[in-house]
């Protein structure tokens, strides 16, 4: 793998890693029904992952462009990170809008 690549893999990974970790900061702030910090923190998840995204598009053009590219398991690591990242992504936006509705019935049950 040329070393312009496996810049651009390592991109992925630390952006995809830095959107990992805010999902989790999110997913952290519902245990104590933080709705607004969970929403603020997978907001920001999401500005890493697009970048993430748009680092593996460009590694995708150039190869459908005609460029030949040998077998990387970096760049492999890098798409697969991504990949599982969006989807942990995904679960914590279910897992807000859900404790965002919890919250609202526990609040209604307090005020009766």
């Amino acid at each position: 793998m040329d070393e312009d690549r496996a810049r651009c893999a390592m991109q992925i990974i630390l952006h995809a890693g830095d959107a990992r970790l805010k999902t989790m900061e999110a997913l952290k702030a519902l245990d104590s029904f933080n709705v607004d910090e969970a929403k603020r923190l997978l907001e920001s998840a999401q500005k890493d992952i697009i970048e993430a995204h748009k680092v593996q598009t460009v590694e995708l053009q150039r190869e459908a462009n005609g460029e030949t590219a040998e077998y990387s398991v970096l760049l492999t690591h890098a798409q697969d990170t991504c990949m599982t990242v969006y989807s942990e992504m995904n679960i914590a936006e279910h897992l807000i809008e859900l404790t965002e509705v919890i919250d609202k019935r526990f609040k209604a049950i307090e005020q009766k």
